[in-house]
């Protein structure tokens, strides 16, 4: 049986055409959860378990979000067309140069501030809640191409979705009036008003509203994917935003389109929601597996710097340097441990002869060391589209 939509389209008039836009329906909508959905549901509930649990076995507890905070950024990016790379970005927080236009990399750049900026908000107490959302609007677009797309505030004129125009536009969100309305409900739905609804059903559903209000003009994509950790933060599922399904959205990227659009054509909530469980747990499992990998990788490089002799102790300085910066220099690496220059040179010569650490630049000068095996690690599913 048809489905109902997800809510109206009306016709308004915007570049001298006539559209249609649709208007999304309030949440929650009535879901038809059967025992296989709530099992996947089930399942994916249990992964973020295993990926909360897992930080606790790192040598860091903030090395995970450091990490992928960046992993993230790069990836959301990625999906809006830039084409940096995670070491284009650790190049340019070192202020060497990347190997990409700095426009792209400085916009990867503003999304880690941006990120920083929300999870910095949460922790003081401040609730998700659209000034949250339009605050770390701000920050994302404060600098270099979306600057002019009035950053911090919902839009004031008309966009779309595909199509050089708006009658060639795969999808027309709500015209300007409907707007702050529509996001006022939605900030209603994320303090579960008019009822409770389910961590990661919300998480889920809050998404696609955003998505499909698209209430800014620029950067709508990336806040959007940003609010799914922030609405489990904000729950109490995680106690940081570890999980970012850039990745998953990158590497499905037409099914994710397809889906959102069934959504509002024919109120398929369901299939979205099995898209989006079986994403959670295909990315927690992953990002589980990564901590795992990191906490071993640095207690066995631990473990081989012990056996350095005299230069041990500057040598696990570093080392926990390198943990949060593998790519790094000579200068940068004496500033932030205090050791001197001629110390830590000594000490990049000796893990690199344990093989914990690489060259890369092959200079007598200005040289660049990468923590080899762990920048691989956080490295995978980087490529640019």
């Amino acid at each position: 049986m048809k489905r109902p939509a997800a809510g109206r389209y009306i016709e308004t008039s915007t570049g001298g055409e006539t559209v249609r836009a649709f208007i999304p329906d309030p949440l929650p909508p009535q879901l038809s959860i059967d025992a296989d959905l709530r099992e996947q549901l089930d399942q994916a509930l249990i992964s973020l378990g295993r990926l909360s649990a897992s930080a606790v076995f790192l040598p860091d507890s903030k090395l995970l979000l450091y990490l992928y905070v960046r992993k993230e950024a790069v990836l959301s990016s990625q999906i809006e067309g830039t084409q940096s790379s995670l070491s284009d970005l650790l190049l340019f927080e070192i202020e060497e140069a990347p190997g990409v236009p700095l426009a792209d990399v400085s916009e990867v750049s503003r999304y880690v501030a941006a990120v920083d900026h929300g999870i910095a908000r949460m922790r003081s107490g401040f609730p998700l809640s659209n000034r949250l959302l339009r605050e770390v609007h701000g920050v994302l677009l404060a600098e270099g191409r979306g600057s002019g797309k009035d950053p911090g505030n919902f839009r004031r004129s008309q966009n779309w979705i595909g199509g050089s125009r708006p009658s060639l536009a795969a999808f027309v969100p709500p015209p300007v009036e409907y707007v702050e309305p529509c996001m006022a409900d939605l900030e209603l739905f994320l303090h579960d008003k008019p009822a409770r609804t389910p961590s990661l059903i919300k998480a889920a559903l809050a998404h696609v509203q955003f998505e499909t209000i698209h209430p800014f003009l620029d950067g709508n994509g990336r806040v959007g994917r940003l609010m799914i950790s922030l609405v489990l933060c904000a729950d109490r599922i995680l106690a940081d935003p570890v999980l970012f399904l850039s990745l998953y959205f990158k590497n499905h990227r037409q099914e994710y389109y397809d889906l959102l659009q069934a959504v509002r054509i024919d109120g398929d909530w369901e299939g979205w929601l099995e898209f989006f469980a079986r994403a959670v747990r295909e990315t927690a499992d992953q990002c589980t597996a990564t901590a795992d990998k990191t906490s071993r990788l640095a207690q066995s490089d631990r473990e081989k710097i012990k056996a350095l002799g005299r230069i041990a102790g500057s040598a696990a300085l570093v080392h926990q340097e390198l943990l949060f910066h593998p790519l790094t220099t000579i200068a940068r690496t004496s500033k932030a441990t205090g050791l001197v220059p001629n110390t830590v040179t000594k000490v990049f010569t000796a893990l690199s002869e344990a093989g914990i650490v690489r060259e890369i630049t092959g200079k007598r000068r200005n040289r660049l060391f990468a923590y080899g095996e762990l920048l691989d690690t956080m490295d995978e599913g980087t490529k640019p589209l």
